[in-house]
């Protein structure tokens, strides 16, 4: 089931060959977190695109979930090295985001931010063409507390800390600036297929 974009590796592969390396295959869905779960009540969450500092659309609960949805089947690779296939989400292209808030292409560089104080950065080409969502369910259910709920970024083609949880805003920047993990140790861009987990690999 893969509708517009999410292009690449996916169901029609060998099992073998969706598998990157040092990763090894998880039936379950283990729940890795920075900090505690927030609690983000949907009569108050908000979703803001910023050009900088300056907000350029915000956006209530009620209010992006009118926005054009899209269900995509994807595999899931998590740094900590297993890795899950045939996820199911479904949510909101950042392309129709992006759309929805007269933008196009304001700079080449997005920090992803989260309720929880949480940042990750992101190429804008890599949430762009159908690579990026932000999904709003998984498993055809609401999308739970403890994976992101009631929405989180999802960029299934990088580790799986750069689909940040509870996100609230992407932010244009710039420059590619380091964001919670990246700051920390962890690889600026993090693609799983040449194990960039780290700083220097």
């Amino acid at each position: 089931m893969v509708t517009r974009g999410f292009t690449g590796r996916g169901s029609g592969s060998n099992q073998a060959d969706r598998v990157p390396p040092g990763q090894h295959l998880e039936q379950g869905f283990p729940v890795l977190s920075a900090g505690p779960t927030p609690l983000v009540d949907t009569a108050d969450w908000k979703f803001t695109v910023k050009i900088g500092p300056k907000p350029a659309k915000v956006w209530n609960w009620n209010q992006f979930n009118a926005l054009p949805k899209t269900k995509v089947t994807r595999d899931i690779h998590c740094v900590t090295s297993w890795s899950k296939l045939d996820t199911v989400w479904e949510g909101v292209l950042i392309e129709d985001i992006l759309a929805d808030a007269g933008l196009e292409r304001p700079t080449d560089f997005v920090l992803a931010h989260c309720y929880d104080g949480y940042s990750t950065n992101v190429p804008l080409a890599d949430l762009l063409s159908g690579k990026a969502m932000v999904a709003l369910s998984y498993a055809g259910k609401p999308l739970p507390r403890d994976h992101g709920g009631p929405a989180r970024l999802l960029v299934p083609h990088l580790y799986f800390w750069k689909s940040a949880k509870w996100v609230n805003a992407l932010q244009f920047t710039t420059r590619d600036e380091a964001g919670f993990w990246e700051l920390r140790g962890y690889h600026i861009y993090g693609d799983p297929w040449r194990e960039q987990r780290y700083k220097n690999d």
